[in-house]
């Protein structure tokens, strides 16, 4: 219902009407006074909104800025944070290399496969433990390439809830039992082992199963069509950040009969490996090196064929070295799909030095962090 209107007399109507007459002969009178004199024109404000966006990694925020004809304007800027490659955190010059899907080379790690090649090429190193005690490792490439990377060797089940996370990664190894090989074609790693791209080679300055190889280059050759780039796994600090943690020299790690040592090589700014207690070379470009030491301790179960079964999924201890430094904290990983997340004990997000890391993956109470040189 409207509101209710106050009624206008007829005596008030007759008021108005006489009042208006009044005021159109005045005009009348005065308007040739008016053409004889200056015009003056009111001075006018006029208001201008100017939308000025920011954005951000985490955030887009639109802040709106009041003009006048003065011409005064405030306005809030930030750069745009610089692209980078998913897989090292440093800063990306090539758009093209940085949309790559990851590529997984499994590489083996007995005493008859060493030197390997491609550790110091390869952007992440996963070391896990399977069967006989001993060791195997996916290197992790997207921004370099290395040429030749191997000897190239069979996958375990643990590498489908693993390496989910790097979303659709090209998967090279030299092929598995039926229960593996199904469960591989079954998941969203993109099989191109030898029975599906000849892409491979044996060599012949080592005997079989420790001399087949291949390049990276050819490896990417088999990439599908439409292929997502490799997803982020770590934060990393800004390049002119101090690292988080205390000062450590290192790591010694044990991951059943193998004993894996890192040495912090402050002139280089570069972790060292040592295995079996002696320095590991890589073939293709010496010592083997990284610039992040990621120790997640892990429950294996028993898999088949006696190989462990690495629980990816859940939390656990974590222990991280970077820049000279120790931090301590845990990992989470709730979905095969997610990377690990990462927490010190503070509470904080574990940030990383840009550039490799290497990820150990050893039993529980295994790692001793050295003291500071």
């Amino acid at each position: 219902m409207y509101p209710h209107r106050p009624r206008t007399t007829r005596t008030a109507v007759g008021s108005v009407l006489v009042f208006v007459a009044l005021a159109a002969a005045l005009g009348a009178c005065s308007s040739s006074a008016n053409k004889a004199a200056d015009t003056t024109t009111r001075p006018t404000t006029t208001t201008t909104v100017k939308a000025t966006t920011t954005s951000t990694a985490d955030s887009t925020t639109t802040t709106a800025a009041s003009t006048t004809s003065s011409s005064v304007e405030e306005t809030t800027t930030t750069a745009p944070a610089k692209p980078i490659y998913p897989l090292t955190g440093v800063e990306n010059p090539d758009p093209a290399i940085a949309a790559r899907p990851a590529l997984i080379v499994k590489v083996d790690n007995v005493d008859q496969a060493r030197p390997q090649s491609g550790f110091n090429e390869a952007d992440i190193v996963f070391e896990e433990i399977i069967n006989d005690r001993y060791t195997r490792f996916a290197m992790v490439f997207q921004s370099n390439s290395a040429d030749p990377v191997g000897p190239i060797r069979s996958g375990r089940l643990q590498d489908v809830d693993l390496f989910t996370m790097l979303d659709h990664p090209l998967f090279a190894w030299s092929g598995g039992n039926a229960t593996v090989t199904n469960e591989i074609n079954n998941s969203e790693l993109v099989n191109i082992g030898p029975s599906k791209a000849a892409v491979y080679y044996r060599t012949k300055d080592r005997k079989a199963p420790q001399n087949l190889y291949s390049s990276t280059e050819a490896l990417y050759s088999q990439t599908p069509v439409y292929s997502p780039a490799a997803k982020q796994q770590f934060a990393y600090r800004p390049v002119d950040a101090p690292a988080a943690g205390t000062p450590s020299a290192g790591a010694a790690i044990t991951l059943d009969i193998i004993k894996a040592r890192w040495d912090w090589d402050a002139s280089q700014g570069l972790y060292l490996r040592s295995t079996q207690g002696q320095p590991h070379m890589d073939r293709n470009s010496g010592q083997v090196s990284t610039n992040n030491v990621v120790v997640l301790e892990m429950n294996y179960l028993p898999g088949i064929s006696g190989s462990p079964d690495a629980q990816t999924l859940g939390t656990g201890e974590a222990h991280v070295f970077t820049g000279g430094n120790y931090i301590h904290g845990t990992w989470t990983r709730n979905d095969i799909h997610d990377p690990f997340t990462l927490t010190a004990d503070d509470g904080t997000t574990i940030q990383l030095t840009p550039g490799r890391t290497f990820v150990e993956l050893p039993r529980p109470g295994n790692t001793v962090v050295l003291p500071a040189a």
